[in-house]
Protein backbone atom coordinates (compact mmCIF):
# COMPACT_ATOMS: atom_id res chain seq x y z
CA UNK A 1 0.00 0.00 0.00
CA UNK A 2 2.71 2.20 0.82
CA UNK A 3 4.48 1.78 -2.40
CA UNK A 4 1.32 2.66 -4.56
CA UNK A 5 0.73 5.64 -2.66
CA UNK A 6 4.09 6.53 -3.45
CA UNK A 7 3.80 5.40 -6.91
CA UNK A 8 0.66 7.52 -7.31
CA UNK A 9 2.27 10.44 -5.90
CA UNK A 10 5.26 10.58 -8.23
CA UNK A 11 2.61 10.50 -11.36
CA UNK A 12 0.68 13.28 -10.07
CA UNK A 13 3.89 15.21 -9.75
CA UNK A 14 5.00 13.48 -13.59
CA UNK A 15 1.62 14.89 -14.50
CA UNK A 16 2.36 18.31 -13.43
CA UNK A 17 5.51 18.55 -14.88
CA UNK A 18 4.28 17.39 -17.77
CA UNK A 19 1.40 19.61 -18.00
CA UNK A 20 3.43 22.93 -17.62
CA UNK A 21 5.98 21.92 -20.53
CA UNK A 22 3.11 20.89 -23.05
CA UNK A 23 1.28 24.84 -21.98
CA UNK A 24 5.17 26.21 -22.73
CA UNK A 25 5.65 24.19 -26.14
CA UNK A 26 2.14 25.92 -26.73
CA UNK A 27 2.08 29.13 -25.94
CA UNK A 28 5.59 29.42 -27.50
CA UNK A 29 5.84 27.91 -30.58
CA UNK A 30 2.27 29.33 -31.96
CA UNK A 31 3.53 33.00 -30.82
CA UNK A 32 1.10 33.47 -28.02
CA UNK A 33 3.83 34.98 -26.46
CA UNK A 34 6.18 37.32 -26.97
CA UNK A 35 9.49 35.15 -27.48
CA UNK A 36 11.92 37.73 -26.10
CA UNK A 37 9.75 37.02 -22.55
CA UNK A 38 9.08 33.25 -22.86
CA UNK A 39 11.33 32.00 -25.77
CA UNK A 40 10.07 28.43 -27.16
CA UNK A 41 11.34 25.32 -25.48
CA UNK A 42 13.11 24.13 -28.29
CA UNK A 43 15.41 26.97 -27.91
CA UNK A 44 15.94 26.75 -24.29
CA UNK A 45 16.14 23.07 -24.33
CA UNK A 46 18.92 22.96 -26.48
CA UNK A 47 20.51 26.18 -24.62
CA UNK A 48 20.24 23.38 -21.57
CA UNK A 49 22.33 20.94 -23.60
CA UNK A 50 25.09 23.30 -24.19
CA UNK A 51 25.32 24.69 -20.82
CA UNK A 52 25.75 20.62 -19.69
CA UNK A 53 27.70 19.45 -22.68
CA UNK A 54 30.21 22.31 -22.45
CA UNK A 55 30.71 22.68 -18.60
CA UNK A 56 29.82 26.50 -18.66
CA UNK A 57 28.06 25.94 -15.52
CA UNK A 58 31.38 24.86 -13.22
CA UNK A 59 32.90 28.15 -12.63
CA UNK A 60 29.49 29.55 -11.11
CA UNK A 61 28.07 26.32 -9.35
CA UNK A 62 31.28 25.83 -7.72
CA UNK A 63 31.19 29.57 -6.22
CA UNK A 64 27.37 28.77 -5.14
CA UNK A 65 28.28 25.43 -3.60
CA UNK A 66 30.72 26.56 -1.54
CA UNK A 67 28.81 29.48 -0.30
CA UNK A 68 26.08 26.73 0.52
CA UNK A 69 28.41 24.37 2.50
CA UNK A 70 29.61 27.20 4.81
CA UNK A 71 26.38 28.69 4.94
CA UNK A 72 24.85 25.58 5.96
CA UNK A 73 27.51 23.96 8.74
CA UNK A 74 27.30 27.71 10.32
CA UNK A 75 23.75 27.63 10.73
CA UNK A 76 22.95 23.86 11.19
CA UNK A 77 26.57 24.35 14.18
CA UNK A 78 25.15 27.32 15.01
CA UNK A 79 21.38 26.33 15.36
CA UNK A 80 21.75 22.80 17.03
CA UNK A 81 23.92 23.85 19.64
CA UNK A 82 21.52 27.32 20.56
CA UNK A 83 18.44 25.37 20.39
CA UNK A 84 19.68 21.86 22.59
CA UNK A 85 20.75 24.77 25.44
CA UNK A 86 17.58 26.69 25.04
CA UNK A 87 15.50 23.51 25.71
CA UNK A 88 17.12 23.09 28.53
CA UNK A 89 15.25 24.99 30.52
CA UNK A 90 11.27 25.78 30.22
CA UNK A 91 12.13 28.97 31.17
CA UNK A 92 14.67 29.41 28.27
CA UNK A 93 12.37 27.88 26.11
CA UNK A 94 9.48 30.59 27.13
CA UNK A 95 11.85 33.26 26.61
CA UNK A 96 13.47 32.45 23.44
CA UNK A 97 11.62 30.42 21.39
CA UNK A 98 8.87 33.20 20.28
CA UNK A 99 11.95 35.78 20.10
CA UNK A 100 13.30 32.95 17.23
CA UNK A 101 9.78 32.51 15.66
CA UNK A 102 9.33 36.51 15.44
CA UNK A 103 12.43 36.88 13.84
CA UNK A 104 11.90 33.85 11.85
CA UNK A 105 8.97 35.46 10.42
CA UNK A 106 11.06 39.00 9.43
CA UNK A 107 11.83 38.79 5.88
CA UNK A 108 15.55 39.01 6.36
CA UNK A 109 16.33 39.72 2.49
CA UNK A 110 15.67 43.27 3.50
CA UNK A 111 18.47 43.75 5.72
CA UNK A 112 21.15 42.22 2.78
CA UNK A 113 22.03 46.07 1.71
CA UNK A 114 23.36 45.67 5.72
CA UNK A 115 25.28 42.57 4.67
CA UNK A 116 27.13 43.87 1.60
CA UNK A 117 28.38 46.38 3.49
CA UNK A 118 30.21 44.33 6.52
CA UNK A 119 30.64 41.46 4.09
CA UNK A 120 31.29 43.18 0.76
CA UNK A 121 29.89 42.32 -2.51
CA UNK A 122 31.70 38.88 -2.51
CA UNK A 123 31.00 35.46 -1.56
CA UNK A 124 31.20 37.00 2.18
CA UNK A 125 27.60 38.39 2.21
CA UNK A 126 26.13 35.03 0.79
CA UNK A 127 27.17 32.94 3.79
CA UNK A 128 26.56 35.23 6.11
CA UNK A 129 22.60 35.62 4.61
CA UNK A 130 22.25 31.91 4.13
CA UNK A 131 23.70 31.28 7.25
CA UNK A 132 21.34 33.66 8.87
CA UNK A 133 18.38 32.50 7.14
CA UNK A 134 18.85 28.66 7.43
CA UNK A 135 20.04 29.21 10.80
CA UNK A 136 16.06 29.70 12.19
CA UNK A 137 14.13 26.53 10.99
CA UNK A 138 17.24 24.59 12.91
CA UNK A 139 16.97 26.37 16.16
CA UNK A 140 13.56 26.16 16.38
CA UNK A 141 13.23 22.27 15.06
CA UNK A 142 15.73 21.85 17.76
CA UNK A 143 14.07 23.32 20.59
CA UNK A 144 10.87 21.38 19.83
CA UNK A 145 12.79 18.24 19.58
CA UNK A 146 14.36 18.33 22.92
CA UNK A 147 11.90 20.47 24.55
CA UNK A 148 9.31 18.57 24.41
CA UNK A 149 10.75 15.22 25.13
CA UNK A 150 8.41 13.00 27.90
CA UNK A 151 9.52 13.74 31.05
CA UNK A 152 8.64 10.18 32.27
CA UNK A 153 11.81 9.54 30.02
CA UNK A 154 14.15 11.48 31.59
CA UNK A 155 12.87 10.48 35.39
CA UNK A 156 13.11 6.83 34.44
CA UNK A 157 16.94 6.84 32.97
CA UNK A 158 18.07 9.13 35.64
CA UNK A 159 16.47 6.56 38.16
CA UNK A 160 18.44 4.16 36.72
CA UNK A 161 21.61 5.99 37.63
CA UNK A 162 22.19 7.35 33.80
CA UNK A 163 24.88 9.91 33.51
CA UNK A 164 24.50 13.10 31.56
CA UNK A 165 26.48 11.96 28.53
CA UNK A 166 24.76 9.10 28.58
CA UNK A 167 20.98 10.56 29.04
CA UNK A 168 21.80 12.57 26.03
CA UNK A 169 23.24 9.73 23.95
CA UNK A 170 20.22 7.22 24.46
CA UNK A 171 17.61 9.08 26.04
CA UNK A 172 17.47 12.82 25.26
CA UNK A 173 19.14 12.58 21.26
CA UNK A 174 16.99 9.63 19.75
CA UNK A 175 13.88 11.24 20.95
CA UNK A 176 14.33 14.23 19.66
CA UNK A 177 16.20 13.21 16.49
CA UNK A 178 13.42 13.05 13.92
CA UNK A 179 11.85 16.34 14.58
CA UNK A 180 15.80 18.03 14.64
CA UNK A 181 16.69 16.18 11.15
CA UNK A 182 13.18 17.92 9.42
CA UNK A 183 14.65 21.31 10.01
CA UNK A 184 17.89 20.67 9.27
CA UNK A 185 16.49 19.71 5.89
CA UNK A 186 14.46 22.91 5.35
CA UNK A 187 17.05 24.20 6.82
CA UNK A 188 19.95 23.43 4.19
CA UNK A 189 17.09 24.00 1.25
CA UNK A 190 16.30 27.24 2.75
CA UNK A 191 20.06 28.71 2.94
CA UNK A 192 20.77 27.56 -0.84
CA UNK A 193 17.47 29.48 -1.94
CA UNK A 194 18.77 32.10 0.19
CA UNK A 195 21.88 32.30 -0.97
CA UNK A 196 20.54 32.22 -4.92
CA UNK A 197 18.60 34.87 -4.76
CA UNK A 198 21.49 37.15 -2.78
CA UNK A 199 23.07 36.28 -5.89
CA UNK A 200 20.77 37.69 -8.04
CA UNK A 201 20.44 41.50 -6.28
CA UNK A 202 24.99 41.79 -5.83
CA UNK A 203 27.32 39.44 -7.43
CA UNK A 204 30.55 39.06 -9.27
CA UNK A 205 29.80 35.60 -9.39
CA UNK A 206 27.52 32.23 -8.97
CA UNK A 207 24.53 30.88 -10.60
CA UNK A 208 22.21 33.71 -9.36
CA UNK A 209 24.46 36.55 -10.75
CA UNK A 210 25.04 34.43 -14.47
CA UNK A 211 21.14 34.34 -14.37
CA UNK A 212 20.70 37.95 -13.96
CA UNK A 213 23.87 38.52 -16.15
CA UNK A 214 21.68 36.90 -18.92
CA UNK A 215 19.07 39.16 -18.64
CA UNK A 216 20.46 41.80 -18.78
CA UNK A 217 22.00 40.77 -22.23
CA UNK A 218 18.67 39.76 -23.24
CA UNK A 219 19.80 36.25 -24.06
CA UNK A 220 16.84 35.28 -23.09
CA UNK A 221 17.60 31.26 -24.42
CA UNK A 222 20.63 30.84 -22.45
CA UNK A 223 19.00 32.37 -19.47
CA UNK A 224 16.17 30.09 -19.14
CA UNK A 225 18.77 27.51 -19.53
CA UNK A 226 20.23 28.34 -16.65
CA UNK A 227 17.39 28.31 -14.39
CA UNK A 228 16.44 24.92 -15.75
CA UNK A 229 20.03 24.00 -14.74
CA UNK A 230 19.72 25.80 -11.23
CA UNK A 231 15.99 23.39 -10.99
CA UNK A 232 17.81 20.89 -11.53
CA UNK A 233 20.17 21.75 -9.14
CA UNK A 234 18.21 22.66 -6.67
CA UNK A 235 15.61 19.46 -7.02
CA UNK A 236 18.66 17.02 -7.01
CA UNK A 237 19.95 18.52 -3.95
CA UNK A 238 16.24 18.30 -2.47
CA UNK A 239 16.54 14.69 -3.42
CA UNK A 240 19.65 13.52 -1.66
CA UNK A 241 18.97 15.61 1.66
CA UNK A 242 15.31 13.86 1.50
CA UNK A 243 16.89 10.37 1.18
CA UNK A 244 19.59 10.77 3.70
CA UNK A 245 16.71 12.33 6.07
CA UNK A 246 14.61 8.64 5.22
CA UNK A 247 17.62 6.73 5.96
CA UNK A 248 18.53 8.64 9.02
CA UNK A 249 15.37 8.17 10.42
CA UNK A 250 15.41 4.26 9.81
CA UNK A 251 18.78 3.72 11.76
Amino acid sequence: MPSRRRLRAHLIQATFVGAVLVLWYVTSTRGMVNPLIVPSLPQVWTEFVIVLTRGLFWPDLRITLFELAIGYVIAASLGCSFGYLVSRTRYGIRAFDPLFAGLAATPVILLYPLYVMFFGIGVGSKIAIGATVGFFPIVLSTIAGFGNIEPLYLKAARSMGASDAQLFRNVLLPAAFPVVLGGLRIGFIITFLSILGAETLTSFSGLGHQIVALGDMMDTAKMYGYIVFVVVIAATLNLTVTALERRARRR
